[in-house]
């Protein structure tokens, strides 16, 4: 990834600011003009994706300041998430060899691969959840310590918010499989993350908008030329909209080389994942199991299909990512189940498509997001 990323520095970096930030005692970021994600308010601009990726580029940003490579940092954690799904597959019974195929899906089967290589905000902000939510699933496979789950999924959240609501399946199904006289502890104990993320939460919306909620997403769908003055970014108006996004967005056939041309915006999953469907045949693995890892899939999945934006510049359709983690332990289940030979044909087109996604846009797109930031603004 890092090889076909070019080591691309993108200047959509409000990850890299907000960690000089935060190095600097502060919240607000050194601001670089209007084209990237940040919201106004008091004469200063605040990032309103989550924190957590900054965070944790803290240490880069230490060294190198602004001129740290976010675009790097989201191929090395990407690789750490597929060496995870690597890993899930294993603990679900999966030999060696359909466990690398099983990676290689989440990798290029899903857009992990392409958001990485492109390294822009909002894509970061996916690569690290998947690799928070894919880690809460392995701990889920293996000792389900429940407040490690809970703190797992609350950090998915603070990258992307919608995985919060997995905690609720998740936690439960690691409470219900312990032993009654442990639960009582163990939910307690996972309380305490929750208050702890809870305060961390409220102690920073009030740092940049002086309110304990967060506003940031709402006050810039008020601002959005695509967005509304007044209401919720979230509303059943947007339903049919998003459903094309995720299932009729089909590339067009053009009579010319390369002949067929994604949409810039969306291509339908259909197209880009076929291996998902392979969800719906899950079976086995310990009880309760899989209408869990269904539930997280589903209540992660409603907010981005009442949405009012569909990702924007993308391959595939990025929002999937927020459930695709919880999906991908299913499609490990039922690749013991249907013939082998039916599940390599869907993975080979799942990967296959994803090489093609983003060799088109290194190809053909790359202006949508590749830019030099002038030197006064690195």
């Amino acid at each position: 990834m890092l090889g076909v990323s070019r080591f691309d520095s993108s200047i959509y970096n409000n990850y890299v600011r907000l960690a000089d930030a935060f190095l600097h005692g502060h919240v607000w970021i050194v601001w670089p003009g209007a084209f990237i994600d940040a919201l106004g308010v008091g004469g200063k601009h605040y990032v309103i994706e989550g924190p957590v990726p900054a965070v944790l580029l803290m240490p880069l940003v230490a060294v190198f300041g602004r001129a740290a490579n976010q675009t790097a940092f989201a191929c090395v954690i990407a690789g750490l998430a597929i060496g995870i799904a690597w890993h899930i597959a294993r603990q679900l019974g999966a030999d060696r060899g359909l466990a690398s195929i099983l990676a290689l899906f989440m990798a290029l089967g899903t857009d992990l691969a392409w958001c990485a290589i492109y390294g822009a905000v909002w894509y970061v902000a996916h690569v690290v959840a998947v690799f928070f939510a894919l880690w809460a699933v392995a701990e889920l496979l293996g000792r389900r310590r429940v407040w490690l789950v809970t703190l797992l999924l609350v950090l998915a959240a603070g990258s992307r918010f919608t995985l919060v609501a997995a905690v609720v399946p998740c936690a439960a199904y690691a409470l219900w499989r312990l032993p009654a006289g442990r639960r009582i502890p163990a939910a307690g104990a996972a309380l305490v993350v929750l208050a702890m993320a809870a305060g961390f939460d409220v102690a920073y919306n009030f740092a940049r908008w002086g309110v304990p909620n967060d506003i940031g997403y709402v006050a810039w769908y008020h601002q959005d030329q695509i967005g509304e003055a007044t209401g919720s970014p979230f509303r059943l108006a947007y339903f049919t909209y998003e459903l094309n996004a995720f299932f009729g967005s089909i590339p067009a056939f053009v009579n010319h080389y390369p002949w067929f041309q994604p949409r810039v915006d969306a291509v339908a999953l259909e197209v880009t994942s076929p291996a998902l469907v392979l969800a719906f045949f899950a079976r086995g693995g310990e009880r309760g199991f899989v209408p869990a890892m269904w539930a997280a899939a589903v209540v992660t999945a409603v907010p981005s299909f009442l949405y009012y934006a569909n990702g924007g510049a993308q391959f595939g359709m990025r929002h999937a990512l927020d459930f695709e983690p919880f999906l991908f332990p299913l499609i490990v289940l039922a690749a013991a189940r249907v013939p082998r030979a039916v599940s390599e044909v869907l993975f080979a087109l799942s990967v296959l498509a994803g090489v093609w996604g983003i060799w088109y846009w290194r190809t053909f797109f790359d202006s949508y997001l590749v830019h030099v930031l002038p030197p006064e603004y690195r």
